[in-house]
C-alpha cells in the first residue's frame, strides 16, 4: 500500500500526463462535433512537438516554440480540411496519411537540421516552460492534507497545464452557450439545415479544424518544451490515439473528456508504482502488462466494448451542396 505522500506524487504525475491528452481530445471534440472525423491527432501532435522544440532550440524561447508548434499543427489541420471538406475525400484515409507524413518528416528534418538521429538539441533556461509556484504554496506546504495537495498538485505546474484545464469550461461555454457553438454542433448533425439557413457549412468546418490544429499544437508543444527538454523520435507514442479513445469514451462532451483523460493519465502514472506488485491467486503482475494498460484500454474503448458512444450524425460524411 502507498502512503499519502506517494499518492500525492501519483496524482501530480496524473495531472502532468493527462495534459497533452486533454489538449488533443478537446481538439478532436471541436473537429468531430463539426462532422470532420480526425484520426490525425497523433500526427499533428508529433509535428507540433518537433516544430516547437526546433524553434525553441534555435531561438531559445519557449513562447516562440509554442507559436511555431501551433502554426505547424494548424497547417496540417488545413491540409486535412482541404482533403476532407473541399475535395470531399475519405477523412480516415486523410488522417492516416498525415500521421505517416508527420512520422517521416520529423525524422528526416531532425537528422538534416541537427544531425542527432532525429532528435533536437536539449532545451534549457527560457527554451522550456518552467513550473509556476502559486501564491502561498510554500507557506501551507506543511499543513496536513490540504498543504501537499495545494503545494504539489495545484501549484508547481507549467503554464500549459493550467491552460489545458481552463480550456474545459471554455470549450463547454463555446459549444453550448454561444451562437458559434450551436452552429458548429448543428453542422455536425444536419449540415443541410445549416446550409438552408444561409450559413456556410464549409467555413464552419474549416474553423473547427483550425481550432483543432491550435489545440494539438499546444499538446505537441507541451510534450517537447514543457514535459520533456526537447524532441525525440516518435515521442507522442500513441497519445493521439489515446486522446481519440478518451473522446469517444466521453461521448463527445467536454467535462467527461477531462475525466477520461485523467483516467488514462492515472493508469500511466500508477503503472510504475504497481510494477512487481503481488496479488492473491495471481502472483506478481508483469511490468509489461502494467505499462500496456493505457493502450489496452484504448483498444477496448475504440472497439466499442465499453458503453455506447453516439457520434455526430453527419460525422465522416462529406457535405455536397444541393443545387
Amino acid at each position: 500500500m502507498m502512503d499519502f505522500g506517494a499518492w500525492i506524487n501519483v496524482l501530480d504525475s496524473t495531472i502532468r500526463l493527462s495534459t497533452p491528452l486533454l489538449f488533443a481530445a478537446l481538439a478532436g471534440l471541436y473537429s468531430e462535433r463539426a462532422g470532420i472525423f480526425d484520426i490525425s491527432l497523433e500526427g499533428k501532435m508529433l509535428i507540433a512537438a518537433f516544430a516547437s522544440a526546433s524553434a525553441a532550440a534555435v531561438w531559445g524561447s519557449a513562447v516562440l516554440g509554442l507559436l511555431v508548434g501551433v502554426l505547424a499543427a494548424t497547417a496540417f489541420s488545413l491540409v486535412h480540411g482541404l482533403a476532407s471538406i473541399t475535395y470531399r475525400g475519405n477523412q480516415i484515409v486523410s488522417g492516416v496519411a498525415l500521421n505517416f507524413i508527420a512520422a517521416g518528416l520529423t525524422m528526416i528534418l531532425g537528422q538534416a537540421w541537427f544531425a542527432q538521429g532525429g532528435r533536437t538539441p536539449s532545451l534549457t533556461g527560457d527554451g522550456r516552460f518552467a513550473s509556476i509556484t502559486l501564491p502561498g504554496a510554500e507557506a501551507i506546504a506543511d499543513v496536513p492534507v490540504i498543504g501537499p495537495i495545494y503545494a504539489v498538485i495545484v501549484s508547481g505546474q507549467t503554464l500549459l497545464v493550467y491552460v489545458a484545464f481552463l480550456m474545459v469550461p471554455v470549450t463547454w461555454w463555446v459549444l453550448f452557450r454561444t451562437r458559434f457553438g450551436l452552429r458548429l454542433r448543428a453542422v455536425g448533425e444536419n449540415p443541410a439545415a445549416v446550409d438552408t439557413a444561409g450559413i456556410s457549412v464549409t467555413w464552419l468546418r474549416y474553423r473547427a479544424v483550425i481550432i483543432c490544429g491550435i489545440l494539438t499544437g499546444f499538446a505537441g508543444t507541451y510534450l517537447s518544451v514543457a514535459q520533456a527538454a526537447g524532441f525525440t523520435r516518435d515521442m507522442t507514442a500513441g497519445k493521439g490515439y489515446i486522446a481519440l479513445a478518451a473522446l469517444i469514451f466521453a461521448n463527445w462532451k467536454p467535462m467527461p473528456v477531462m475525466f477520461a483523460c485523467l483516467l488514462f493519465g492515472f493508469l500511466d502514472a500508477s503503472s510504475i508504482r504497481i510494477q512487481g506488485l503481488s496479488l492473491p491467486l495471481i502472483g506478481e503482475i508483469p511490468a509489461q502488462f502494467v505499462q500496456a494498460l493505457p493502450y489496452i484500454l484504448t483498444v477496448v474503448l475504440l472497439a466499442g466494448f465499453v458503453g455506447k458512444a453516439t457520434p455526430p450524425k453527419a460525422g465522416g460524411i462529406p457535405y455536397v451542396k444541393e443545387r
